[in-house]
């Protein structure tokens, strides 16, 4: 009864003080950025004091708690300093793409900890309740939580991928559960469940024969006496999964893995009185036409830019091209473009008819938020993945943007246009992404305030997390059944040779 009170205590003290959340996205990307400072900025307005570690300055002023920005500057450079064509690295192939992440994860981990911002935080005596950490091939990152004396949330941008499922031993068989970077639904053929299950391992060797190494090596470095880092990441409290079965596979998801996906949507704001002229006066309605924060569309083949605005200037709808330079030779009156459109609110508009997208994650949760079917010419990454899963769920239509000819470009846009299906879909899904129990912001700020107020969670952990990989795939037991099975044919191979042999004397004794 006395721990009972004790609580009711504690948790009376934090409702009024609030908690000290240590936010780390480190990830030189906009989209990243937008996941961290939301995720940051509603756990301010909870009353918790934050401060958020990100290449990017979060400038909103909460109204409740107080909001902190330990801005990266060596990390914005990572970019620049490798001279990225996401176009080029997405013809490599998916095991290449491997070792390409494993690298860029490395390298943006090394950065982080080397920023003297990051170092001043370090060497202050500042204490955090919790620290969150954007779990992406930064797996040195866990040692922030060792430092800070802190339990530990880690935040999956893409969804339950293999890292996840490493760490916290949740069940992912490749005979139905895609990898992260191919581009399979569900119902896998025999040859895909094959190299879905050799990508599965090369992300599993690639771990722990590249990056956990490398990582250990900065381990030692800037945090002498932390545990490795495959200890560390064994340490995890409670994982975020920015994920939702209204546009994404639904999948087994241990005790302690969240499913927050959605909660960085917001409602519509006001579009900006051009822009709002443009919607409004699109009588044959809008195409929304954008490939993300992290792809230079200007970089793509010449052959490629001059199909799309064949095909999409001879439309009669208005098309709103997200374009990276002032100008676009060639492009149609029916075109406009900008180098930045405010995303969410033009695809709340109902004069959008379709969204022409990468396959973002992100892009994909706005676009089911508001209802919008989508027309996916997926480049790297997840996206593949993200553009089959539309497919699978009936709101897409998938065309790889290495293959886009103006035929097939055609072709596809003409089939998400015109068969009302994809709208059909979209709009269902729209509603099981907006029909939940509770919001998913709210959900992130129940069970960060929990792993803060119990200093963990262990109880959420399961078995599999401490079992060796020949105990949890039953290696040793089928190893025994095996070895049985032996010892009963052997036995049995043995009793029938003495049989026979013994019968066969007997027939000679007689004939003699």
């Amino acid at each position: 009864m006395r721990f009972v009170y004790l609580i009711a205590f504690i948790e009376l003290i934090c409702a009024v003080y609030g908690y000290k959340i240590l936010v780390v996205f480190p990830m030189p990307a906009f989209s990243h950025f937008r996941l961290g400072s939301t995720l940051a900025d509603g756990l301010a307005e909870a009353g918790h004091d934050v401060t958020l570690v990100s290449p990017f300055e979060d400038k909103k002023v909460p109204g409740n708690g107080s909001l902190r920005s330990v801005v990266l500057s060596l990390i914005r450079e990572l970019k620049n300093d490798n001279n990225f064509n996401i176009f080029d690295i997405a013809k490599s192939g998916v095991f290449l793409e491997t070792l390409f992440m494993s690298y860029i994860g490395n390298d943006a981990t090394n950065r982080t900890l080397e920023d003297p911002a990051l170092q001043r935080l370090l060497h202050s005596n500042e204490k955090f309740d919790v620290v969150i950490i954007e779990q992406f091939i930064n797996d040195e990152l866990k040692a922030l939580a060792w430092h800070f004396d802190a339990p530990l949330i880690m935040f999956s941008t893409m969804g339950a991928t293999a890292w996840l499922n490493s760490i916290s031993g949740n069940p992912s068989p490749p005979s139905y559960i895609p990898d992260t970077f191919v581009e399979y639904g569900s119902s896998m053929t025999l040859w895909q469940r094959t190299k879905n299950s050799l990508v599965k391992l090369s992300h599993d060797l690639t771990r722990y024969f590249i990056v956990y190494p490398a990582q250990d090596e900065m381990v030692k470095r800037h945090f002498p006496g932390c545990p490795s880092v495959e200890t560390l990441s064994y340490n995890v409290s409670l994982f975020f999964v920015n994920s939702h079965e209204s546009f994404a596979q639904s999948v087994p998801l241990v005790p302690n893995m969240i499913n927050i996906g959605g909660y960085h949507v917001q409602p519509p704001k006001k579009l900006p009185v051009d822009l709002q002229k443009i919607l409004d006066g699109a009588k044959d309605g809008v195409i929304f036409f954008s490939m993300g924060s992290n792809i230079i569309p200007s970089q793509m083949k010449s052959e490629t830019k001059q199909a799309l605005i064949d095909v999409l200037g001879g439309l009669k709808e208005t098309v709103l091209w997200k374009w990276d330079e002032d100008d676009l030779l060639g492009k149609t009156d029916n075109i406009v473009i900008r180098k930045w459109f405010p995303q969410m609110d033009v695809l709340a508009h109902p004069n959008v008819k379709l969204f022409i997208t990468h396959g973002g994650l992100l892009s994909t949760t706005e676009t089911i938020y508001h209802g919008v079917p989508i027309l996916a010419l997926p480049v790297f990454g997840d996206q593949r993945l993200n553009a089959a899963k539309a497919v699978d769920a009936g709101f897409g239509v998938f065309l790889h943007f290495q293959d886009l000819t103006k035929d097939l470009f055609s072709s596809a846009l003409n089939e998400a246009l015109k068969n009302p299906k994809y709208l059909e879909n979209a709009r269902r899904r729209s509603v099981f992404l907006h029909d939940r129990p509770m919001k998913p912001m709210d959900l992130a700020v129940y069970w960060t305030e929990f792993v803060a107020r119990f200093r963990g969670a262990p109880h959420l952990r399961v078995a599999a997390v401490d079992m060796p990989w020949y105990k949890y795939f039953l290696v040793d037991v089928m190893a025994m059944l095996m070895m049985m099975c032996l010892v009963v044919m052997t036995l049995l191979y043995l009793i029938v040779r003495k049989v026979c042999c013994r019968r066969t004397n007997n027939l000679k004794l007689k004939k003699n």
